[in-house]
This record gives structure tokens, sequence and C-alpha cells, in this order.
């Protein structure tokens, strides 16, 4: 497999190290081969980057925000237009199927249309009823925070680096985005895009380099960070911006559960369940690791998706052969066989797959169903990020409910049901910031009006919605008075202008007004 190194080269162009800088390889998830050497940021970068934004995003924030949202648009069509070459990028990087990497160009095009077509409703000055009707007046603006770091994972490199970068920027922001060594190629292509839409060079600026190393000292020089990644590096960063009370949104791990009710359709149910569990090869955050399967439907359910599952294609090469990809590191591959093999020393089931297929590419592994797993399983509690489920037979709604809870985690969860008036009860119930009826993931993922994001241990803020722009803003209050003011007038004591005060209350509360 090999890579058009004009093409590396015209990427690298944005990327900001210092000549001779070390280079760490990149290698092909699908082959195991040498892609190419990428260059690493150190510490003097990031501050020079730094310090580049901060000079160039007062100039991008008084750009008026129609000049801004129409830069987005122009980078949606680019998007559309580039969508070949963009996929073969997210597929050398990541391995995934091509199916896969499209969802994230689809993504990133949702987004630039969400957030350049709300930006005007959002960031428009709100006018508020005043503490005196009439005599006071209130205006909230909302300003950008400044330099916003964003620290996007090699999983999904294109949604969780352009779909984040695009509302910091349209709210005014200049962007530090610091993507994984692994993927840096990925999003040094959505930075050219952008670039080539009108984006000033000068308010996005990307380090490289090992998470540990670079993403605190992008956290100690921004105003605001965006991380997704692992709950524990998220506990960590939010404990470093909250030393420098600095705000942060976090979208971190999951251990997702599907509900299956006695009602459900089957064979829905089983098309559904595949792709819920094994999109990306499990490796995206709000795929399903746990199923709750409603104990008269279980082996009906079971003997509709096993042969779903086994029959999903491996193919180790760009385009779209491929059902399922590969995972993208040994790393990922190591937790996968390390989960795997514990819960079958410990007496769970394999019902199909569960084994590393190097003979495909040496990151592969069968995408695998387990039953009988239990709590003395690391499989049972922990995020595998992998190719595996888990299913457990339930005797009712309440005890699928309750096992599906039973978690640290909270990001999302789906509900299977031909009654979809319980299945919204239902998910009402659920402790998990977003749950799909009749889907796995993409309905309320791809609602791009709607918040995403995590409860407990998954995560802090929102991406997506009105939240997904407006946390990068900071809100500002200006408020003016007139005619009337707070002293006490017309040579009123301070009693009787104070009883005045409280008769005025108590009119105003019983007119409705707030």
């Amino acid at each position: 497999m090999t890579i058009d190194r004009a093409l590396v080269d015209r990427l690298f162009k944005h990327l900001s190290v210092q000549a001779g800088a070390p280079t760490r390889d990149v290698i092909a998830p699908f082959t195991g081969q040498r892609l190419f050497a990428l260059p690493l940021s150190d510490e003097s970068d990031v501050e020079a980057s730094v310090q580049t934004l901060r000079r160039a995003q007062t100039s991008w924030a008084a750009r008026p925000l129609a000049d801004r949202t129409r830069i987005m648009l122009r980078f949606h069509d680019l998007v559309l237009a580039n969508r070949e070459e963009g996929l073969d990028i997210v597929q050398w990087e990541t391995g995934k199927a091509r199916r896969d990497a499209m969802e994230e160009l689809v993504d990133v095009m949702l987004n630039a249309r969400h957030y350049a077509r709300d930006a005007k409703r959002l960031l428009a000055p709100r006018r508020h009823r005043g503490v005196f009707p009439v005599a006071t007046g209130v205006v909230q603006l909302q300003h950008p925070k400044g330099v916003v770091g964003v620290m996007a994972p090699w999983n999904y490199p294109l949604t969780l680096a352009a779909s984040d970068v695009l509302p910091a920027l349209i709210a005014g922001n200049a962007v530090l985005l610091k993507p994984d060594v692994q993927t840096t190629l990925t999003s040094l292509w959505a930075v050219d895009l952008m670039v080539r839409a009108g984006v000033p060079e000068s308010v996005i600026r990307v380090v490289t380099g090992a998470g540990a190393v670079v993403g605190p000292m992008v956290t100690d020089r921004v105003d605001y960070v965006m991380f997704t990644g692992s709950t524990r590096v998220g506990r960590g960063i939010a404990a470093r911006c909250g030393e420098r009370l600095i705000g942060c949104s976090l979208e971190l791990g999951g251990k997702n559960a599907m509900i299956i009710r006695e009602d459900a359709d089957i064979d829905r149910a089983a098309e559904i369940a595949t792709r819920a569990c094994f999109s990306n090869a499990g490796q995206l955050c709000i795929s399903m690791e746990r199923m709750y399967v409603h104990e008269a439907v279980f082996d009906d359910f079971v003997a509709a998706f096993i042969p779903r599952v086994a029959a999903l294609r491996m193919v180790p090469e760009v385009g779209w052969a491929g059902d399922m990809g590969s995972l993208t590191s040994q790393r990922q591959l190591d937790m996968v066989v390390n989960h795997v093999g514990d819960a079958v020393a410990k007496g769970a089931t394999v019902l199909t797959g569960g084994r590393a297929r190097p003979d495909i590419g040496p990151f592969y592994f069968e995408p695998t169903v387990l039953t009988g797993t239990t709590d003395a399983m690391s499989l049972c509690a922990e995020e595998t990020f992998g190719p595996v489920v888990s299913l457990y037979p339930v005797s009712s709604d309440e005890e699928a409910v309750r096992r599906s809870n039973d978690t640290v985690y909270g990001l999302n969860a789906a509900v299977i049901t031909r009654d979809t008036a319980m299945g919204r009860t239902i998910a009402a119930t659920l402790r998990a910031g977003t749950v799909n009826i009749n889907e796995a993931y993409g309905s309320a993922w791809g609602s791009t009006r709607s918040p995403m994001g995590g409860m407990g241990d998954s995560g802090l803020g929102r991406r997506h919605g009105d939240e997904g722009l407006l946390k990068y803003t900071e809100s500002q209050t200006i408020a003016t008075q007139r005619v009337i003011g707070f002293g006490a007038p017309f040579g009123l004591s301070d009693e009787r202008w104070m009883g005045t005060m409280a008769v005025a209350l108590g009119a105003m509360k019983r007119l409705g007004l707030k």
C-alpha cells in the first residue's frame, strides 16, 4: 500500500513543526507497512502557534459573522467535491471500512451546515426583561473564548477534529488542533480544505506529538479545551483546566447498552445490532458492547443475529469491498484479545468470532458475540473498544433498564421495540446522554440540532445543538437603567421606598412577571 508523497508534502505545510524535527513512523493498519514519517512538534512549536493564534484571533472575530459562515459553507462543498481523496486518507490511517469513513465525511458536512445556519440565531444579541420592566434594559452578548484547543482522537479523526473546530471558528475563536499521531494527515486534510475555503492560516494551527507530551502543553496555554478520548486522560485534563480556571468539554468512554424488547421485530433488531456493535470494528465511543434481550425472543434474536455477524467481510484494502475494517493499532488488538481471552477462560461462550486474524491483516479481530459473561470478567464493566458484544437474557423491561444503568458510564443507549411510545418511556429512565429508539447511534448523532454528550464517567459538556457552539463563547450581560434607579427617589425614606418595592414585587408575581 502506497500513499501519494505529493499529497503528504502538501498537507504537511499546515503542520507547525521546525525544520529537522524528530519524526515518528505512521503505519497502515491494513498491512502494517510504513505510510510516512510524521514530524513531531515540541514545546516551542506549541508556544509559537499560540502566539500566532492570539495575534490573529481578534481580527478574525471582528469579521462579520456572515463572512465566517459563508466560509464554512464553502468548506462543506469542498469536502463533498474532494470526498474520494478524504476517504482514501481516512482508510490509510485508520484501517476502517470505507462506509465507516463515509460516515465521517457526512458528519462533517452536517455540522458545517448546522453551525453555519444556526450561528446567526445563537450569536445575535439577546434582549431580556430587566429587574424593572421598561426602566431596565438588558442585552446578552456572546464573545469568543479566544484560543481553543481541540484534542482529537484516532478512531474518528475527521469527525472529531473538523466537527469540533468548525463551531469554535464560527464563534470567532482561533484554534490550536492536536490530532493523534496516527491520524494527523486526516486532520491536516480538513485544515487544508478550510484554508482553501477562506479560513486564514493564522487562526488555525496544527501541532502533533504524543498526547501525554503535547497535550499538557496545549492545555496550559489555551483558553478552552475540547477533548475526546479516555476517561483516565479526561480526568487529568479536567484537573489541569480547573487549576487554570478555564472551561473544558470532554467526551470520554462508554459501555453502551441496547435493550431488545419482547415485541421487537427480530430481523430489524438483528440488522440494527450488527451496525451498532461492529461499525468501525467497534472503535466507536457510542457503539454497543452490551445487549439485553428479552428471554422470550432471545433464541430467535441469536438465530437472526449470528449469521449476519459471521457474514461480515474483512478486506484489508482501500475501497468499498469490506464490511468491517481493522483495529487501528497493536494496543487496541491487545485490549480485545485480553478481554475475550479473560472472558472465555472464566466461562463465557463464544457464539461467533473470538480470534485475531493476522492472516487478513496485523490488527484484524473477528466480529465477536459472547454469552455467559459475568461480573468476574474484565469486559463486563470495562470498555473494550473493539468488535465484541455480550448478550444477556432478561425477563422484563425493568430488569433491562436496571442492568443497562449499572455502569459508571452514561454515553449512549438504544431501545428496539415496535411500541415507540413505550420506547420513549424506557429511554427517559436510561442514564445516558443520548438514547436511540429503533436505531443504535445514527439517529441521535446525526441530529445535529440536538446536544450529544455523556453522563457520569462519560464526560462533561455537549457537542452539537446550541451548546456545541455556545460553549466556545463567554456570555456578557449589559444592563441599562432608565428613569428610575435603585436609590430612594423623591426624598422618600429607605423604609418607605423598600415598602414600595415590596408591594411592586408582589404585584409583579401576581402578573406573572419574572
